[in-house]
């Protein structure tokens, strides 16, 4: 049965911020919103974040990576949209399934409501059950925070999205007018004779228009700042103070867009339009961490081999983040070269023995998992500094065991179900488990950690981490793999958490994601202990290998 209703509240919350994107899909709608909040934050306001994505699944977690990027877990186990883990990172917070609202979780609760009778005599319909229960998420997401800042993903337009444009417009209404804003980012193309094209955005405007929706600033992607003359232009077309078109072009580092959006003023008539300017801190006392942390001085280089089988920067972006993070607090930039772990050709195995460190993170399927064991014992046999995440974990655990353990046959059962010597089994509360969505070990655990290990040196007695997997070190092989060396320094009773090699320069992995909790100025522990090893390394020959 489901849970009894929350009667949708419309005074919770207090100021709202609105982002809607237009043109094209993937142009920085999370980034523009992430990087508002970070100034508002910056001035002393405490702020929190929703992100709407309107497909049908009910959450994240049976998407395929390549086709929408990673997918992000929260502290509650919630599966997400990688645009979450931008907010966290940004605002440096923790959210909760709660501030993740998709097409799926409404209509899904909704049906229940009127399966259990709640609507009975009531014909069930877009408006007003629909756009209330979206409106009721919002609301309690955003209680108890000064400003909440609702990124609406898609594009104006998109059939899947108009339930929740209209929930917007109803939204409006019910809103003072200084406790709302709309900001729309569009695209700003240039022609080829390098104009800066608007009438994308004038169309994209319009269609926002169309639906009773009137943007209060709209925010131009392009490769380089706005023209004055443009900005004029799109103000005169689409019905704004050109005072309330702002560039966000392109830079070298997302974590600059910050700084670039506060040079252009928009912090500022954000705070003014929603009435907070006065309560804000004074320029001069406002917080400068962020800023002094993205423009701190590199004095080297790294370079990381990432081993896996997505093509694509976004299928591991908290990875790329994290090293990011550490890399700043190493003071060195680090170079992610890219391995395929399903081919190993000549240029990957180069890029592999150029590599200063190698991460395999985590992942699902058989294909390229021989590659990253290849990988794995490359970095163990050569003194490489290693750190497995998740699957990487557990493909350690049969690269060794196989290697070294002399357990013939060892694998895992998630690879391939007849393993002879099973090291790596399925959780035993999976054994039931039929459906696929929402029924993994998800969300944070804590972790004992053994005194006088790696672990210890990075975390201490015990860590707090994300998880997100089926499959565990199988009990009836730990007392092989650790007569044969292996050390199991992370443990939850009878599960192993992390592992190391304490004759090696660093070979690290845990069974969690470390990778989820790392921030700009909280760099995860695991990546920084990696990059410190590989600091202490003898460089790599890079010549001649790219990314």
């Amino acid at each position: 049965m489901p849970t009894a209703p929350t009667e949708y509240d419309p005074t919770l919350g207090k100021k709202f911020i609105f982002v809607t994107g237009g043109v094209m899909s993937g142009l920085g709608k999370g980034i523009t919103a992430a990087s508002t909040g970070r100034l508002l934050a910056n001035a002393g306001f405490d702020v929190t974040a929703v992100k709407i994505d309107p497909y049908l699944n009910v959450d994240a977690g049976t998407m395929n990576p390549f086709q929408h990027g990673e997918v992000y877990v929260l502290r509650d186990g919630a599966e997400v949209d990688l645009d979450l883990g931008n907010y966290e990172r940004f605002l440096d917070i923790d959210m909760t399934a709660d501030h993740n609202v998709t097409t799926g979780k409404v209509y899904q609760h909704v049906i229940e409501k009127e399966r259990s009778g709640d609507y009975l005599g009531k014909t069930v319909q877009i408006i007003p059950h629909v756009t209330d229960d979206i409106k009721r998420r919002i609301r309690e997401a955003a209680a108890g925070h000064d400003v909440c800042i609702v990124e609406v993903g898609g594009t104006v337009g998109d059939i899947e999205g108009m339930p929740f444009l209209e929930a917007l417009r109803q939204f409006v209404h019910e809103q003072e007018s200084d406790d709302f804003l709309l900001m729309h980012v569009t695209l700003v193309p240039y022609s080829k004779n390098g104009e800066q094209k608007t009438k994308p955005t004038q169309h994209s405007v319009k269609e926002l228009r169309s639906i009773g929706l009137q943007p209060d600033v709209l925010i131009g992607r392009c490769e380089t700042p706005l023209a004055d003359d443009v900005k004029r232009k799109i103000a005169l077309f689409c019905d704004v103070p050109t005072d309330a078109v702002f560039s966000n072009p392109d830079v070298e580092d997302i974590y600059h867009v910050p700084l670039t959006v506060e040079e252009e003023g928009l912090d500022q008539y954000v705070m003014e339009e929603l009435g907070l300017a006065e309560r804000a801190l004074p320029r001069e006392d406002r917080a400068t961490g962020w800023r002094d942390l993205v423009t701190r001085e590199r004095t080297g280089e790294l370079d990381v081999a990432l081993v896996g089988k997505y093509a694509l920067e976004d299928a591991y972006l908290s990875v790329h983040e994290a090293l990011k993070h550490a890399g700043l607090e190493h003071g060195v930039d680090v170079n992610v070269l890219w391995v395929d772990a399903d081919e190993m050709d000549a240029d990957h195995r180069a890029r592999l023995e150029a590599a200063d460190a190698i991460i395999v993170p985590g992942g699902f399927g058989v294909r390229g998992t021989e590659g990253k064991i290849d990988a794995i014992r490359y970095a163990r046999e050569r003194g490489v500094p290693f750190l497995g995440l998740c699957l990487g974990f557990q493909l350690a655990v049969v690269e060794f065991a196989r290697n070294v353990a002399d357990l013939d046959g060892a694998h895992s059962t998630e690879l391939y179900e007849n393993a002879s010597t099973p090291v790596i089994d399925l959780l035993p509360e999976q054994y039931e488990i039929e459906e696929m969505g929402g029924t993994m070990r998800l969300g944070a655990y804590e972790t004992d950690v053994s005194p006088g290990t790696l672990a210890a040196d990075l975390y201490g007695d015990s860590c707090v981490e994300r998880h997100r997997h089926r499959y565990e070190v199988n009990p009836e092989y730990i007392d092989d793999l650790e007569d044969a060396g292996l050390v199991f320094s992370g443990r939850v009773n009878n599960r192993m958490e992390i592992l190391e090699l304490p004759d090696h320069p660093f070979f690290f992995g845990t069974q969690f994601h470390p990778e989820f909790r790392s921030r700009p100025g909280r760099a995860s522990p695991p990546f920084l202990g990696l990059l410190a090893a590989a600091l202490d390394r003898e460089p790599a020959e890079t010549e001649g290998v790219s990314a």
